[in-house]
């Protein structure tokens, strides 16, 4: 936090600068009461971690942060294609299989594509046949990460907060939320509603700007520098 700061004064900001944790400003930006002495859950899997948070009253009762976001599910694509089919997939091309042919949970219909990359063996191009079935295969490792972060949280809130959760249900956000079949994941392994915001690719910002158009009744929720 403190080499955060001396960025942001350094760079121009007035003193004293403010700081908002990541989930935090994702709970804002979904419109939880973050200031009500309720438990909300907010979980958000960005690009490089994802972030799991219980918040009650203002402030971040308990928390779990993983290496484990986006940019791990489109590593996790491209080392099960080079093992697999032997074939190299650029970061831009994993994504897009990512995008098109990921999932964590069963689909209604499966659906299969065409791969495009390079062959390890001969250097060529090479063109290969895979499925929603062996991306979700694929991505099995990091999901199951992000699940177990899920429940580690949970299993380090109060009783009473987590019946809060129970009733309220999780708040999935982030972009990497938008991968297929990871809500209905989060329900069967935690057993709690789990519920998508509404614009999740936006939370982080959304809240930070709501913290600072209403920074006098969110102002408990920062950290401030010292003078």
């Amino acid at each position: 936090q403190r080499a955060v700061r001396e960025a942001a004064e350094y760079a121009g900001a007035r003193r004293p600068a403010y700081i908002i944790e990541e989930p935090m400003a994702a709970a804002i930006g979904v419109g939880l009461p973050v200031q009500e002495p309720t438990g909300s859950m907010v979980v958000d899997v960005g690009g490089g971690t994802t972030e799991v948070a219980v918040i009650s009253l203002g402030g971040i009762v308990t928390s779990s942060s993983v290496p484990v976001a986006g940019d791990e599910l489109d590593e996790a694509i491209i080392s099960w294609v080079k093992k697999e089919h032997g074939l190299a997939l650029g970061e831009r091309t994993a994504e897009e299989v990512k995008t098109s042919l990921g999932s964590a949970w069963p689909l209604e219909q499966e659906l299969s594509a065409e791969l495009r990359g390079r062959d390890l063996v001969s250097g060529l191009p090479k063109t290969v046949v895979t499925t929603t079935e062996e991306i979700r295969e694929a991505l099995e490792e990091p999901v199951s990460a992000i699940i177990d972060a899920v429940k580690v949280t949970l299993d380090t809130t109060p009783p009473e907060l987590a019946a809060d959760v129970m009733e309220r249900g999780i708040v999935l956000t982030g972009g990497g939320a938008l991968l297929l079949g990871l809500r209905e994941r989060l329900e069967s392994e935690t057993g709690m509603p789990v519920l998508m915001a509404d614009d999740p690719l936006k939370s982080v910002v959304l809240g930070s700007g709501r913290s600072l158009e209403a920074f006098e009744a969110l102002r408990g929720v920062l950290f401030a520098s010292s003078r």
